[in-house]
């Protein structure tokens, strides 16, 4: 029963262990074979998908000529296994290998939600109009990219909202505060805050989870983690507008389109769950952009390319080349 209880827990989630074998053994690789392979790598593109690869280029990174920025950035051959938050290098050197050790970049590893001074190599920035300093890969991406497998239909899940999560922020609080034991929402936090935990709730599965119409998914430090899944899935995705953006490119959603709009201030949940429990055409159809956002990102070959083509316009406009 532990066993089967562990699986259930782990379903869908990336296997951290087999991740971490795999970046050790890459780095046995010797960088000049990769070296060798860049060029080939960056034109096997076909032409078809030339358009859209370009495009989430460039809204990765929005970078043009940089050049004077160079005393801030440090060689490739300085970056080394850092003794914490380990996935933030092995998600990078697993592009930047195919680089000369001679070129300069800058990297922040956590969750970033300021643009820096000068351009820097991150995960996650804000949704705005500045943030070109800001160019993101996608790090960390056990934890934050995974999907599901969701067999159930929309029209047969639960009428209701759940909500299973860490509550540290404020944003988080509130909502707990306005919508904990509403009967349309099954919602709590599962971690300890030794304040009394009030809304202190049991655990959920992914996959008992999917057994609801609507997940809410709320930003934390910055991006919401479980948006991925649950726009791979047959139910809905429930968020105000995303402030921070990832690899996923959250600012490109449309509300409405991709996910179900709440205001900043949760006032108008009620009334946008029970218009789309009354208008099931109009949530099928949301299902339906959702999964096919997601699509995208499912090719590793094609996130490769975009990943090292990120990076060589990184040093390209750096003016490294």
């Amino acid at each position: 029963m532990g066993i089967i209880s562990f699986w259930k827990k782990r379903k869908y989630k990336n296997s951290r262990p087999l991740y971490y074998i795999r970046a050790f053994i890459r780095e046995l690789y010797p960088d000049f074979l990769c070296r060798l392979q860049l060029k080939s790598k960056l034109n096997s593109q076909t032409n078809s998908d030339t358009q859209n690869i370009q495009r989430r280029v460039n809204y990765y990174n929005k970078l043009k000529k940089y050049d004077h920025y160079l005393e801030f950035l440090s060689p490739l051959s300085e970056f080394k296994i850092p003794k914490k938050i380990r996935a933030y290098y092995f998600d990078s050197y697993e592009y930047t290998r195919f680089f000369s050790k001679n070129l300069r970049a800058a990297f922040l590893a956590g969750d970033i939600v300021h643009v820096p001074d000068f351009p820097t190599i991150l995960k996650s920035r804000p949704v705005d109009d500045h943030n070109a300093n800001s160019v993101l890969l996608n790090l960390d991406k056990t934890r934050h990219f995974m999907f599901v497998n969701d067999k159930k239909p929309f029209v047969s899940k639960k009428d209701m909202l759940v909500g299973r999560g860490a509550v540290t922020q404020t944003h988080r609080k509130r909502f707990l505060e306005m919508y904990f034991n509403h009967p349309l929402c099954n919602v709590g936090q599962v971690n300890t805050d030794n304040v009394g935990n009030k809304y202190l709730v049991k655990k959920m599965t992914i996959d008992e989870q999917l057994e609801y119409k609507f997940i809410l998914s709320l930003e934390g430090n910055d991006v919401a983690t479980n948006l991925k899944w649950i726009m791979s899935s047959n139910s809905l995705a429930v968020m105000p507008r995303p402030k921070y953006e990832t690899w996923f490119m959250e600012g490109t959603l449309m509300p409405d389109y991709h996910y179900v709009l709440i205001n900043d201030d949760y006032s108008d949940l009620e009334e946008r769950l029970n218009y789309y429990i009354a208008h099931t055409d109009e949530a099928l159809e949301i299902v339906r952009n959702a999964n096919e956002y997601v699509s995208q990102f499912q090719n590793k070959k094609r996130e490769d390319v975009i990943s090292l083509l990120v990076l060589d316009k990184y040093f390209r406009e750096t003016g490294q080349y």
